[in-house]
């Protein structure tokens, strides 16, 4: 907890310092950062994945919006009913931020992020509540310099599936370590930061601690924006059709998860190479490597400078090897179907033996996962109505290592995938803006294989590959066979767009049913919430209890 302070407060010192810079310097406005949600990016659907564009779609965050969805981007950051003239504290409450200064060479805002809720899990016979409140400052120096700090400290009494979870993981989910009060009461913070530099159209440098996304889903096989923020470097390129992204980042492998209790340190090495072959069809390339710093004897390695290389594939997966790391690799897909409908896909790639894989005898050592989804707008010709159907499926023992430092996460939870490995999801999402109001449904079914008796089937990503419940003969959903259904809805008046200020009322219906237990969550939310963060809540459980 100490460290990730310590580290949060640091970022926020730097930002401050260049805050302090924007202002010396005189303040025309310019891009703001976006942070990634797939609740407002798939705003954007109509100018991303039209037949008339090129964009590069799969790298998300966008640091500088493109000037092809930038008309589009302002209107959602903008609307106000036309031909009305209103007071400042009108614009301030509906329509801006609460603090917004522009000038010839610089702009600054911020904003409070209240995410205020109560609840009623009838299911559990239990009083739900959020009390949460942040803030965000950013800006712009010049045309080429964005930053961006964001902060939150919150306490909340948390649905039993939920609480669950954090009780065995030790994680308020995607966010941060949670002090608990008792079974259900938790508190937490944390921050998040970043600078920007883009120093011409080619290049874009980023730093700072937050999340990055890959891919055209609502989930991501390779890299999603599940789990807590992190510190990072991340250089990304343009040129015509390619553009590539190097990313160094630094993680955390906490006590709660570790095979032998205690906090360690690592890193993480990525590269994606995103090319557009035309206006409807695009490949992505990816590679990972996560590596440590202390040995599980204590014994500290030295620096690598082999991975300070950015060139992608520079290590084939090949854990035969005495290469202590872990590598992924991975292949994206897209193609526009039509001017409203894009198909897309993903191929992750833990370990591969040609001589097992090809035989299809389910061996331990072939770890593998894919995506396979089509995304639209303007369903049935209705304007503004997105949906999306995907689903994903992931072999035992995927994301999983030979020491569980070295396994694909960050502080305690999986990079790619919530539900770690050893899993079925269908997953439909449905969208619909009119004015300022949106609405959401999500539906989720899932089947996936819990471990039992002692024994490890394959879905908890921290439990160690080389100690199989069996060598051959897995398959997906093996050990205590779960299945779970997830529905979801969401109506919300959005109050201000600048940060997402709105009144929410949603509901949630979760069962999770296997041979050892019954799990039923019926719940209702009110709300007055804001940002543009991820908080995902369609999770699965990540062991038996």
């Amino acid at each position: 907890m100490r460290k990730i302070y310590s580290s949060g407060r640091s970022i926020f010192f730097l930002a401050i310092i260049s805050l302090n810079f924007a202002f010396i310097t005189t303040a025309s406005a310019q891009a703001e950062y976006q942070p990634y949600s797939y609740q407002f990016y798939q705003k954007l659907n109509p100018n991303l994945y039209s037949i008339t564009t090129r964009e590069h779609t799969a790298i998300k965050p966008f640091f500088s919006p493109d000037s092809i969805i930038k008309f589009h981007y302002d209107s959602l950051m903008g609307y106000q009913p036309k031909n009305l003239q209103h007071n400042q504290a009108y614009r301030k409450l509906f329509n801006e931020h609460l603090i917004d200064i522009k000038g010839e060479d610089a702009t600054f805002y911020a904003d409070l992020l209240p995410d205020f809720s109560i609840g009623r899990d009838f299911s559990g016979k239990l009083n739900t509540h959020t009390t949460s409140l942040g803030l965000q400052f950013g800006g712009t120096i010049g045309d080429k310099f964005q930053y961006y700090v964001s902060g939150y400290a919150s306490r909340a009494v948390l649905p039993d599936y939920l609480s669950t979870y954090v009780n065995q993981v030790g994680i308020i989910p995607g966010q941060a370590y949670a002090k608990t009060y008792g079974n259900n009461d938790y508190d937490w913070s944390y921050i998040t930061a970043l600078v920007s530099y883009t120093p011409n159209k080619f290049l874009n440098i980023a730093a700072g601690r937050d999340k990055t996304f890959i891919g055209d889903g609502y989930r991501s096989l390779l890299l999603s924006d599940y789990a807590s923020p992190y510190p990072f470097l991340k250089l990304t390129g343009t040129l015509g059709n390619v553009r590539y992204m190097v990313m160094w980042t630094y993680m955390n492998d906490p006590a709660s998860t570790s095979q032998y209790g205690i906090n360690r340190k690592k890193f993480g090495v990525f590269h994606y190479l995103d090319y557009n072959v035309n206006n409807r069809l695009s490949f992505g390339f990816f590679d990972n490597v996560i590596g440590f710093f202390t040995d599980d004897n204590g014994v500290k390695r030295p620096i690598d400078f082999n991975y300070i290389n950015p060139i992608i594939f520079m290590k084939p997966v090949n854990n035969s090897s005495n290469d202590p790391d872990k590598s992924l690799l991975g292949f994206t897909g897209k193609y526009k179907i039509s001017n409203g409908i894009t198909a897309y896909g993903q191929f992750a790639l833990n370990e591969f033996h040609s001589k097992d894989f090809f035989s299809s005898n389910g061996a331990v050592d072939n770890k593998y996962g894919w995506q396979l989804g089509i995304r639209g707008t303007n369903l049935f010709k209705i304007n503004n109505l997105t949906f999306l159907i995907e689903t994903n499926n992931v072999k035992p023992y995927t994301y999983s290592a030979r020491s569980t430092i070295e396994n694909y996460s960050e502080n305690g939870e999986p990079l790619a995938h919530p539900w770690g490995a050893n899993f079925r999801e269908l997953v439909g999402l449905l969208n619909y803006t009119y004015k300022r109001f949106d609405f959401s449904g999500e539906i989720d079914l899932g089947r996936y294989g819990l471990n039992e008796d002692g024994l490890n089937y394959g879905k908890d990503i921290f439990k160690l590959y080389t100690f199989p419940a069996k060598p051959y003969g897995n398959y997906t959903g093996q050990g205590l066979t779960t299945n779970m259904i997830y529905l979801e809805e969401k109506v919300a008046f959005v109050v201000n767009p600048k940060y997402n200020l709105r009144v929410e009322l949603g509901g949630i219906y979760r069962t999770e049913k296997n041979s050892q237990f019954t799990d039923r969550t019926n719940m209702i939310t009110l709300g007055l919430r804001s940002s543009f963060r991820s908080l995902y809540t369609d999770l699965s459980s990540y062991k038996t209890h």
